[in-house]
């Protein structure tokens, strides 16, 4: 089926045994449905076809028959995705963004779990208002992909990639993502004081890490702590901010809580007018 995408979400890129490095995507479309694009070998796909968040895509997907989530569909081929447009930010209200992203909000965890254990919703993405955000913190982790999975990227350069890309040269110095060796997470509070730790698997989350360890020369406690500050002091603080929350599929009815945060949302406040208005 061919479905036009408003995209919100792009993963750290992640490697797998079987589909090499890959980035899920998430977005909605325009009837307001939530759908999961996954596997997408983002980084191999032909530079004019790689998309960005709030941009409007079109691509015929499949229903992904191993994954049982609703929302989870697969790309039939990632080259064939068609650029349609992209949603400006509107100055610091993004209106337009929020009427769309902003169409079902959760502000009860309990809630959320509850949908998403339900087998009938089986919610697996969802947009959260946490009601008050407690912390943003970081741990080590291991620094380095795990080595039987680079080596199946490894085979499957030799073999050919899952979605073929036309420039042979770029499969052949594809260099592998570097591994984020940190987990960054917000501990948060929702609407009746039920408390998360929840982990943040963003793209540019990940990205803004690197960056500003190349600005502190390698030193990863400065870097940590600046991507603390971005968005515990500069988001939380001072945007409208909401998590966009996906599960995963391995713990979507294992785990007490199956939820990441794969992304955000983070508008400027929509100030009140006032009585005269001021």
């Amino acid at each position: 089926m061919k479905k036009k995408v408003l995209i919100l979400v792009k993963t750290y890129p992640a490697i797998s045994t079987k589909y090499g490095e890959t980035v899920c995507t998430a977005g909605i479309t325009e009837e307001g449905e939530w759908i999961r694009i996954y596997p997408i070998p983002f980084r191999k796909i032909d530079f004019n076809k790689r998309y960005s968040k709030y941009d409007w895509i079109e691509l015929e997907l499949t229903k992904n028959s191993k994954d049982f989530r609703p929302e989870s569909f697969r790309p039939v081929d990632p080259n064939h995705i068609v650029k349609l447009g992209h949603i400006d930010s509107d100055r610091d209200t993004w209106l337009e963004r929020r009427s769309f992203v902003l169409k079902n909000v959760y502000t009860n965890m309990s809630k959320l779990i509850e949908d998403a254990k339900d087998k009938e919703k089986c919610t697996s993405l969802a947009v959260f208002k946490p009601t008050k955000i407690l912390d943003f913190t970081y741990e080590k982790t291991e620094s380095f992909w795990d080595p039987k999975k680079i080596k199946a990227l490894e085979s499957e350069h030799s073999q050919g990639s899952l979605f073929e890309t036309n420039d042979l040269d770029d499969i052949t110095e594809f260099e592998v993502v570097d591994k984020v060796p940190y987990k960054f997470k917000f501990k948060f509070q929702d609407e009746t004081g039920k408390e998360s730790n929840l982990m943040i698997e963003d793209w540019e989350t990940g990205m803004l890490y690197w960056k500003r360890l190349k600005v502190y020369e390698g030193d990863e406690q400065k870097a940590c702590d600046y991507v603390k500050k971005t968005y515990f002091e500069d988001f939380s603080k001072t945007k409208d901010y909401h998590f966009i929350l996906g599960t995963t599929l391995k713990h979507h009815y294992l785990s007490k809580n199956p939820f990441v945060i794969i992304g955000d949302f983070r508008p400027k406040p929509i100030k009140q007018p006032g009585l005269f208005g001021t």
